[in-house]
């Protein structure tokens, strides 16, 4: 059975395909969409605003990734509370840990174990917006049809990448406009306004804790083996994404080009926007599993460009190649997580699957700042494969086998 087959009237006949728009007139969702892509500002904005604020780029690389590193502690555990008391407090106490912790960071950024706290604090903190919305679109109280959840999940996987264009282009222009110091300010503003707008929908305001409460179970999620598969597939993946960060800044002093520091990051996620929205727009053949392995591989192959890009030009050219694959990667990872998570923990099992992600990327850019080399790009995002490839049954949920 598939998702499409799923929504079809009792009849037999099949409904109409479910577009953008159709989810858009849910009634809310386009505000939680709205608060997600502003209060997921500072994942685009933090890394290359502290990368910028701190003295020396190995410090700053590695400082940096203390941010995502401490997201993926926090997130879960954040999520978590999220499903036993609901949205509202849960994410509003996340923020304003997070807001505080970037104003500390943007005032005392010259000094470093202020600074690693703060970042540390700021990371911990972050209220996790994406796995609160996806744990909502994903269900049938927000989202009439299976249909309509299919193609709320896919949109949300394109168009969260609008933060990672947004996000380090404003911290490019706020730190050369007045100082990185600003742009971390800025950080905590967006955080603080996209929590607000989210929370204030009728569909968050509503959210209460859930019904399936049971005894205390720390692993939760991570008890089901294809989550795990997934989980250290998009590990891999995000160990590419969080490379392009350094990555991006040493491209920018070998050309002699600083706003390749910002535009490759937002190349990536331009291409990204235009696959995602490309991908979800009709259904694809094949289960899940197969759609993992095909992706995985174009995102590992389309790293290679950058990696020999002779010319900046040629460079910005590269990175749009693996953002292509990317959000539908992602996209399907989500559909993957919504049909494996266990009753009562869809959104833990969202913000695990962002903690693998910002694991990932803080090993990425650490690893990156480090070794200067852009062939770890290509090698993460092959690791990534290579797991998708072999676990592609676990992969495959019944619910999307067919076609997704």
């Amino acid at each position: 059975m598939t998702l499409l087959q799923a929504a079809r009237s009792p009849a037999g006949a099949p409904a109409r395909p479910i577009r953008y728009r159709d989810v858009l007139r849910v009634p809310g969702a386009a505000q939680m969409l709205a608060g997600t892509l502003i209060g997921r500002l500072p994942c685009g904005m933090a890394p290359l605003a502290v990368l910028l604020s701190a003295d020396g780029r190995a410090v700053g690389a590695s400082l940096a990734a203390v941010y995502p590193l401490a997201s993926a502690v926090g997130g879960p555990l954040s999520a978590r509370l999220v499903d036993r008391r609901g949205q509202r407090g849960a994410l509003n106490a996340g923020c304003a840990v997070s807001t505080g912790a970037f104003l500390l960071l943007a005032a005392v950024h010259s000094s470093l174990w202020w600074s690693v706290a703060a970042v540390a604090a700021a990371g911990a903190g972050r209220p996790p917006l994406e796995a609160a919305l996806r744990s909502r679109w994903g269900s049938s109280a927000v989202m009439p049809s299976p249909a309509h959840r299919r193609t709320a999940l896919v949109l949300d996987s394109g168009s969260q990448e609008v933060i990672y264009v947004a996000g380090p282009l404003l911290v490019t222009v706020i730190a050369q406009a007045a100082s990185a110091s600003w742009a971390i300010v800025a950080t905590a503003v967006a955080g603080a306004v996209g929590t607000a707008v989210f929370v204030t929908a009728p569909h968050s305001r509503t959210c209460r804790a859930n019904s399936h409460r049971r005894r205390s179970d720390w692993l939760g999620p991570v008890r089901v083996a294809g989550l795990r598969v997934l989980y250290a597939s998009m590990a891999c993946a995000g160990f590419s994404i969080g490379a392009l960060t350094p990555v991006a800044v040493q491209t920018a002093h070998r050309f002699e080009a600083p706003a390749l520091a910002g535009a490759l990051p937002a190349a990536l996620s331009a291409g990204a926007v235009m696959g995602g929205l490309l991908y979800g727009a009709r259904p694809w053949r094949g289960g899940t599993g197969r759609h993992l392995s095909v992706l995985s591989a174009a995102f590992a192959a389309g790293w290679l460009l950058l990696a020999i890009a002779p010319t900046a030009a040629a460079a910005l050219g590269a990175v749009l190649v693996p953002g292509l694959a990317m959000a539908p990667l992602l996209g399907t990872g989500f559909l993957v997580t919504s049909a494996l998570a266990p009753p009562g923990r869809t959104t833990e099992a969202h913000a695990l699957l962002v903690a693998a992600l910002d694991i990932g990327c803080a090993a990425g850019t650490a690893a990156a700042g480090a070794a200067h080399t852009p062939f770890l790009l290509p090698a993460g995002a092959a690791a990534a494969a290579l797991i998708c490839h072999t676990a592609r049954r676990r992969l495959t949920p019944s619910a999307t086998a067919s076609q997704i």
